[in-house]
């Protein structure tokens, strides 16, 4: 039995992954010295993730990106203790890092309702100072917008990821037959008949050398850091980028890919993937799909004549390997369902894993005398 699905494409406009804010905690409020009362302490300033925002939200907010916080009320005859200043909470994307102004991560931002202090407010004057507020902390802080979905497609220019969306979706991306097309990401969805979502991220379109921040290589490989899968998308003649640059087979295409994201971060190649071989309606397609599956069955036998700097140390492994035509459709039905069932099968894992090790937390709790003959031991 084959899902059937549609898919709806959310475009961003102008899409903004990074902002930066000064944000400023207020000031305390006086004490009253002759009754010894404590001013207010000043309001504090958070940011939260939350859904359906954007950092294009947050930049547009506040014309300066200026986030200050209120400032404590002073102590008085009427009220000994002053009341603290209002806090101010900027809400922000979930996949959010924060980054002071020196570079260093203050905090990751991955779910829903997370937050974190980022300026705390001045205290309120009271005896231990003299009475004398404090001021509030002020800072330049950075928002980086590193996308989180489901699937990241992965591809050299014109490979047809945004071809490929777009059948999926019956969306208009922008489109042509040239490279670069895709400037920024666009992130569709899924949905399957029993309600399920699947996020699809098309990236900008990797070149050689995207790990040292060639073309738009770094901007493109953040993103693909916090996708919980990776889908190849491949044209299975072969491309050239241009006149002037080498023709490179569906193989050596593969092992560019991967070699640019084992540069980049080694880790990603832990990542669950899926190769999907594009523009199977062309002439030869065929032939190219069936030498590209020997290559693949046996790459130390199908690297022997390349560059070593073009050898990844390790192959990606991927789950599923379908051959599509964006074009005309075939396979695309194929590849709806492999990715649910590659999605399904991760989330079935990590929930193993995660009962795992929590009972193994448990475990390590209880001394081991107590544990019954018939239960757990180390």
């Amino acid at each position: 039995m084959v899902w059937t699905s549609r898919v709806c494409l959310r475009k961003y406009g102008r899409f903004v992954d990074n902002v930066r804010l000064f944000v400023k905690g207020g000031h305390g409020g006086m004490g009253l010295p002759r009754l010894g009362g404590h001013g207010g302490s000043g309001g504090d300033v958070w940011v939260i993730a939350k859904k359906d925002t954007t950092l294009k939200m947050v930049k547009d907010q506040r014309a300066k990106k200026r986030f200050i916080a209120g400032v404590g009320s002073n102590s008085s005859v009427r009220d000994l203790r002053g009341n603290k200043g209002q806090d101010v909470v900027v809400g922000v994307p979930i996949g959010i890092t924060v980054t002071a102004d020196d570079g260093r991560v203050l905090c990751d931002l991955n779910t829903e309702g997370e937050k974190f202090l980022v300026a705390k407010g001045g205290h309120g004057g009271s005896a231990y100072s003299d009475f004398l507020p404090g001021k509030g902390q002020s800072k330049q802080i950075r928002l980086d917008l590193k996308l989180i979905a489901d699937i990241g497609l992965v591809g050299f220019p014109n490979a047809g990821k945004s071809s490929l969306l777009s059948a999926l979706s019956h969306a208009k991306p922008n489109i042509a037959n040239y490279p670069f097309t895709t400037v920024q990401p666009e992130i569709g969805k899924v949905m399957y008949p029993d309600h399920r979502q699947i996020s699809v991220a098309d990236l900008p379109g990797l070149i050689e050398g995207a790990h040292v921040n060639k073309g738009m290589g770094h901007k493109f490989l953040k993103h693909v850091e916090r996708t919980k899968q990776l889908m190849f998308v491949v044209d299975v003649c072969g491309f050239q980028l241009a006149p002037k640059t080498p023709f490179r087979s569906a193989f050596e295409t593969v092992l560019l890919l991967t070699k640019e994201l084992e540069l980049y971060k080694k880790e990603l190649l832990g990542k669950p993937a899926i190769l999907v071989l594009n523009k199977m309606d062309l002439p030869e397609a065929q032939s190219h799909f069936q030498e590209l599956q020997d290559q693949l069955e046996n790459p130390e036998e199908s690297t022997q004549d390349f560059p070593k700097d073009l050898i990844p140390r390790s192959l990606m492994h991927f789950t599923r390997i379908v051959p599509v035509s964006a074009m005309t459709g075939v396979g695309l039905p194929l590849l709806k369902s492999s990715i649910r069932q590659s999605i399904d099968e991760q989330d079935s894992t990590e929930t193993e894993d995660q009962r795992n090790e929590k009972l193994l937390m448990l475990t390590k709790k209880i001394p081991p005398s107590s544990i019954p003959s018939w239960g757990f031991h180390n």
